[in-house]
């Protein structure tokens, strides 16, 4: 079966900066958009009870790349080692700035969602390099493609400022100083910010169109298994942890949803993935996951909204 996927492996996906800059601004709007419905009273519910945090952060950090490496290992010759290690890479990456978004959408703890966005963007310094390399050494230790990650903290902490912290901090001070203004904004901020990203969604797909059709099925099946898997591992968590319905799906989409944005960067990094190395295996996997990952938290978020009445902007221990 590996054999015949090889070629998998030697695929190139077309990925350039413009796209990220374009993606990270329409994903600040986002966030400017969310923050509307923020108020800093919505904090305080995580400092006084930290366990919802805790939960998230062992869910995304530990427990996701724990279940992953043990689902490349079930998977066994379904899957190449460039797919095995594409899945480890997305497992190893943090939450994903448009979980933000979608937890708004499922009616979850926004504040939540923003705070461990920002945790596990920050301990991404040490935990996407970890996991990465002690997973991928334990399933294909002798792989050229298990290298050593190194992130450089100064970038990732202004990345988070520039998508995260900033737009959040403005829509909070609009919500709170201009509160008309804030709710004038708030549906048509919601709205043109997911037609806005699903028009980037359908550009990145169009930009591989023929690599996707060539191997949409077996890479949808894969992608499909472990995010269900990432689904189900941060609503279990919040279930062990005794939180409420709203923190519970809070954390599933929060660990459903990577930054396989920062999965695509490192890979396309000569001086982390040498270009002569056979990384089309791991590409597609971080390529489909950018797509798949927001229909299936949204498609799930619209489910959530509609099967029960809990509010983001009460939230829930």
């Amino acid at each position: 079966m590996k054999e015949s996927l090889s070629a998998l492996d030697y695929i190139r996906l077309n990925f350039s900066a413009e796209s990220s800059a374009t993606v990270n601004i329409a994903l600040a709007l986002m966030m400017f958009g969310v923050a509307l419905d923020i108020k800093p009273s919505h904090f305080q519910s995580l400092i006084q009870n930290p366990r919802q945090l805790l939960a998230g952060v062992l869910s995304q950090a530990v427990v996701m790349p724990a279940a992953t490496f043990l689902l490349v290992m079930a998977l066994g010759d379904h899957i190449t080692v460039g797919v095995a290690l594409g899945m480890i890479l997305v497992a190893a990456c943090p939450g994903g700035n448009i979980s933000n978004f979608i937890t708004s959408l499922a009616r979850g703890n926004v504040a939540l969602a923003v705070s461990l966005t920002a945790i596990s963007t920050i301990i991404a310094v040490v935990m996407t390099p970890f996991n990465f390399t002690f997973w991928g050494n334990l399933y294909a230790q002798s792989s050229s493609l298990v290298r050593p990650l190194t992130l450089d903290w100064v970038e990732l902490l202004k990345s988070v400022m520039t998508i995260l912290g900033i737009p959040m901090l403005l829509g909070m001070l609009c919500s709170i100083y201009l509160p008309r203004v804030a709710h004038l904004l708030l549906k048509p901020f919601r709205i043109l910010s997911l037609v806005f990203f699903t028009a980037l969604v359908v550009i990145a797909f169009t930009q591989n169109f023929d690599i996707f059709i060539n191997h949409i099925g077996y890479v949808f099946i894969v992608v499909l298994i472990q995010n269900a898997l990432a689904l189900a591992i941060g609503y279990g968590m919040g279930s062990v942890f005794g939180l409420s319905v709203q923190n519970r799906r809070t954390l599933s989409i929060e660990t459903g949803i990577h930054n396989s944005g920062l999965g695509l960067a490192l890979l396309f990094n000569p001086t982390v993935f040498p270009s002569d190395l056979p990384l089309g295996g791991m590409a597609i996997i971080a390529g489909w996951w950018s797509i798949w990952h927001i229909l299936s938290g949204t498609a799930l978020a619209f489910y959530w909204q509609r099967s029960g009445q809990t509010s983001s902007l009460n939230p829930q221990p």
